[in-house]
This record gives C-alpha cells, sequence and structure tokens, in this order.
C-alpha cells in the first residue's frame, strides 16, 4: 500500500490556462512566470509545456537551471543584478535582467553591454523595488544605444475596485520616452482585471497554474483549471468513543463514537499546519472535515459521513474538485504560498505531456 503524498502536474490545464491568458490579452507576448520551481510544479517541465516568448524567473540560479536543461527561449530575471559578476553571468546565460536601482544600471552602462536587453523597473506605487519615475526618465536618455524596457510591478491588482492598478499603468505609459519602448505591466490580476495593463509584454503567474489572482475567488470562476492535484493515501481507520481527543494537545473531542481516519500527509510535505477543524478533504468523491492538528506526517479525518471510507483509500487535499484557495482561505493564507510550499519529499507525477520542445 502506498503510505506517502504525491503532487500530480496536468500539462493539458497548464495549455488551457495558457490559452485563455492569450483570449484576455490576445496583443500581447508573454513571460510566463516559474520562479519558484514554477510555482512548486517544476520549472522544467512547465517550460517544457507551455508555448510562449520567454519566462520570467526571480533570480540567475533559477535561469541557469533552465540553460542546463537546454531552454533557449528569452528569460527576464525579475530580481535584478547585484554584482559586477552577476551582470557578466547574466549576460553569457543571455537573460534580460529587471534593473531597479541607480548602481545596477550605472554598472550596465560601465560594462558598455549593448546587446542585452535590460528592463528598467519602475516604482510606479509598490513602493518595494524600482527607480522613480524621475529617475528611470533620465536613464533611458542615458541607454538610447541599449535595448531598453520598461516595466512595473502592479501592488494591489487582486482588488479589481482599487484605483491604484489604473494609476500605476497610466504612471508608466506617461513617462518621457515611453512610446518608445516595449512595456512590460501585467501580472495576472492585471491580466484579467485591467485593460491598460495588457501591455507589450505581460507576466502571467498564478493563473497557469489554475488560481484565482482576485481575492475571495477561485480559478474555476475565473475558466481556468487547477494544475496541481495534491493526493495521500488514507494509512489508518480508528474507532475512537465520545469524549476521546484527538492528536496532539487533544484539540479535538469526539462527540460520540465514530470512526476517525489518518491520512499520509502533513506539514512536513506542505500541508499547512494551521488549517483548522472543518477543512475540507475529499475521500471517495465526498468532502470529509479535517479534525484535530495538522502533524509534520499525518492529518486525522472525521469519517462518520464515509461508512465505506477503506485503508488505502485516496484523499485528495486540493486540486480539480477541491480548489487550493479553499484550503488557504481556511489556514488563513494564500494559494501561491500552499503551492510553492509542497515540499521536495512529495514527488510530481506529470501526465498530458505534450512533445514541446524546450527551445
Amino acid at each position: 500500500m502506498i503510505s506517502a503524498p504525491w503532487a500530480t502536474i496536468d500539462h493539458a490545464a497548464l495549455r488551457h490556462n495558457l490559452k485563455r491568458v492569450r483570449e484576455v490579452a490576445p496583443g500581447s507576448r508573454i513571460w510566463a512566470v516559474i520562479k519558484a520551481n514554477a510555482y512548486g510544479h517544476g520549472a522544467v517541465e512547465v517550460a517544457r509545456a507551455l508555448m510562449v516568448e520567454g519566462f520570467a524567473v526571480a533570480r540567475l540560479d533559477e535561469a541557469q537551471r533552465l540553460r542546463v536543461a537546454g531552454e533557449r527561449r528569452p528569460l527576464l530575471v525579475m530580481g535584478g543584478v547585484y554584482s559586477a559578476a552577476a551582470l557578466a553571468q547574466a549576460a553569457e546565460l543571455g537573460c534580460e535582467p529587471a534593473l531597479h536601482d541607480a548602481a545596477q544600471v550605472h554598472r550596465v552602462k560601465q560594462a558598455g553591454a549593448r546587446s542585452l536587453r535590460v528592463w528598467l523597473k519602475v516604482n510606479t506605487g509598490m513602493n518595494r523595488l524600482g527607480l522613480a519615475p524621475e529617475e528611470a526618465a533620465r536613464w533611458l536618455v542615458r541607454l538610447r544605444d541599449h535595448p531598453v524596457g520598461l516595466m512595473t510591478h502592479l501592488a494591489n491588482a487582486d482588488d479589481p475596485a482599487d484605483p491604484l492598478t489604473e494609476i500605476q499603468c497610466q504612471r508608466l505609459r506617461a513617462l518621457p520616452g515611453a512610446d518608445a519602448c516595449p512595456l512590460n505591466i501585467g501580472n495576472s490580476a492585471g491580466i484579467l482585471g485591467c485593460a491598460a495593463a495588457r501591455s507589450d509584454w505581460v507576466r502571467p503567474g498564478i493563473m497557469l497554474y489554475g488560481v484565482s489572482p482576485f481575492l475571495g475567488e477561485t480559478g474555476v470562476q475565473r475558466s481556468l483549471r487547477s494544475v496541481m492535484t495534491l493526493r495521500a493515501p488514507l494509512i489508518a481507520i480508528n474507532q475512537c468513543q465520545s469524549g476521546d481527543r484527538i492528536g496532539y494537545g487533544g484539540s479535538y473531542i469526539c462527540p460520540e463514537a465514530m470512526p476517525i481516519g489518518v491520512i499520509g500527509i502533513g506539514y512536513g510535505d506542505g500541508y499547512p499546519r494551521h488549517a483548522p477543524d472543518g477543512t475540507p478533504v475529499l475521500l471517495g468523491g465526498r468532502r470529509v472535515p479535517l479534525i484535530g492538528r495538522v502533524s509534520m506526517d499525518m492529518l486525522t479525518l472525521d469519517l462518520r459521513s464515509v461508512p465505506t471510507a477503506h485503508l488505502g483509500q485516496v484523499a485528495v487535499l486540493w486540486g480539480q474538485d477541491l480548489p487550493v484557495e479553499e484550503i488557504a482561505a481556511a489556514a488563513g493564507t494564500i494559494g501561491y504560498e500552499l503551492l510553492t510550499g509542497v515540499t521536495a519529499r512529495v514527488p510530481r507525477e506529470h501526465i498530458n505531456r505534450s512533445p514541446t520542445p524546450l527551445n
């Protein structure tokens, strides 16, 4: 009997979600965001599945792994380059770095790397990384001999009612010289919720994996399909009595004699430790409530509603029929954290692959 969890990664769902990006932003080229190991799905495998113009990563080491695997399409390194050695590595790998402070831009200017396209990251309202608009405009003039694009990061696009998203797009587009540069604005929420963010290049991330970027929604509401399904087996069934306490700390007390199921997954695999009683798990196609504390390798379920449950039966922790957004909301977090948090000891099974080459 299988006793450990695994994650199924559906490439057909990936391709479906990419098609949704193309439908919403038909005039945009796409940086598919595959940082953090493609949000926990496997960067190399996801790259093979997607027919896009380029990929966006956070760090140079992520770009290097893709190049070693044979990827030859453009790579946007959103985290920037912090030394002359990093700039040289970016050039050697054929990456396009985002530059978010004057020291990084000056380094490119000094190196005279005229064949290296760079992206000036402009702070239009996120106030995290980025050049002030007036500073970016000055650097555009100084870098007139370099291939340069302009990008920004949308701060509150997950709330379509927030006017800041439109304001940020306007600030970037109003920059002197912006009309002569490729613009790189829309993240998943921007693509779906703001026409002004559908720029020359867009950067879909979470929507590629079937998760809605908007507050209080699931991907299904945006015609997206879950890419990752996380599964684990039922490894024990215990008959407990009224008053029995379940798990560490005995936080759940059985209200009557009842069967308790033990599922072979825990926070050591990436399931959220703080998922409360009542968080749903699918067993035999039915929603069964989690009870008691999640431990490192196991969690426990109330099996009163599934009298036919049996050892070895496979439970779904999240996936196509149980949105990860729902589990995240129950645990007080977001789907991004759960997907990226699935640990390396959980094997990934890739299905519905296509013969798409890396390059």
